[in-house]
């Protein structure tokens, strides 16, 4: 048995794991996600969402996919996880692969035909909509956002032929600051912020109850949740990791729940290794099939 189990859970409710059943929906991401799914079927083109580390950015380019998962025939779905790349020619080469592209010529000016003319077969004659996303922006350089510009060029009268979505961290602004022709086509601009004490709370029960918290019991207390706030600054990879870690500690301390002390443990203890998270939950494991196997033991004692 799973440690979750014996805190009267289904499932392990602070997972790093990107299960879209577990994403909170705060006011910050219904308006970004509603934006960019209107940008996207409008076709508007350029579309950046902004935000440090942690605010949710990947996880929103993994949901805002699972928003068209009905409509895959028509919306071609592209994902860049990393633009760190040593060239224009190697950058080009990436977004060939992941269009799928069968290039006649291997060269840039070959790569750059054969994108132009894949964007307008999708969009024109297929009438499919392209959508890219390119995570880690801010490690986009000046000749590869040159290319993005370019592609951007790509369109009719009514629409552009590829619908790009960027997301970076705060310094991307630095970056684009000089490339004036490529910021005067953003459609959408939206910076994700971290998550107020409400909303943090919010999130907290979502995941738990999506677990499988029975209705009425309660596994963190207003003082805990208080105390996480402080100490992650409502940023989500923190909240889920601090969480995760609580659970772990209000079960060593064996308790039914997380109360001011555990989190204040959790925090001095500057979180378990996942060594030591690995090594305690084989322990409470073991724990437990040594408890089912004695409660059978004595269930065959009572019988006889």
């Amino acid at each position: 048995m799973e440690y979750y189990a014996l805190l009267g859970l289904e499932k392990e409710p602070f997972s790093n794991s990107p299960d879209p059943s577990f994403f909170y929906y705060s006011p910050d991401y219904q308006e970004c996600l509603q934006q960019l799914e209107i940008s996207i079927r409008l076709r508007r083109g350029l579309n950046i969402i902004l935000g440090n580390i942690g605010t949710g950015k990947t996880t929103i380019s993994r949901i805002l996919v699972n928003m068209f998962k009905q409509e895959k025939e028509r919306f071609l779905f592209h994902l860049i996880l990393d633009p760190s790349f040593r060239s224009e020619f190697q950058f080009l080469s990436c977004l060939i692969d992941t269009f799928g592209i069968t290039a006649q010529v291997r060269s840039t000016i070959g790569y750059k035909e054969a994108l132009q003319d894949y964007l307008f077969q999708k969009g024109v004659h297929e009438q499919k909509i392209v959508v890219l996303l390119v995570d880690e922006g801010q490690k986009l350089t000046s000749p590869y956002i040159e290319i993005l510009r370019n592609l951007l060029n790509f369109e009719t009268n009514e629409y552009k032929l590829l619908q790009l979505i960027i997301l970076a961290q705060m310094e991307f602004v630095d970056v684009v600051a000089d490339h004036k022709n490529f910021m005067d086509r953003v459609n959408v601009s939206y910076t994700i912020h971290p998550l107020t004490l409400e909303e943090t709370k919010d999130l907290i029960q979502h995941r738990l109850q999506t677990a499988g918290l029975p209705p009425g019991k309660k596994l963190f207390d207003d003082e805990s949740i208080q105390y996480i706030h402080l100490q992650t600054q409502g940023y989500p990879r923190k909240i889920i990791q601090f969480c995760h870690h609580a659970l772990v500690m209000t079960l060593i301390h064996e308790k039914q729940v997380v109360d001011l002390a555990v989190v204040q443990a959790v925090q001095e203890k500057s979180i378990f290794s996942d060594d030591e998270l690995t090594r305690f939950k084989k322990n409470l494991q073991g724990i437990y099939r040594s408890y089912s196997q004695m409660q059978s033991h004595l269930h065959s004692i009572n019988k006889d």
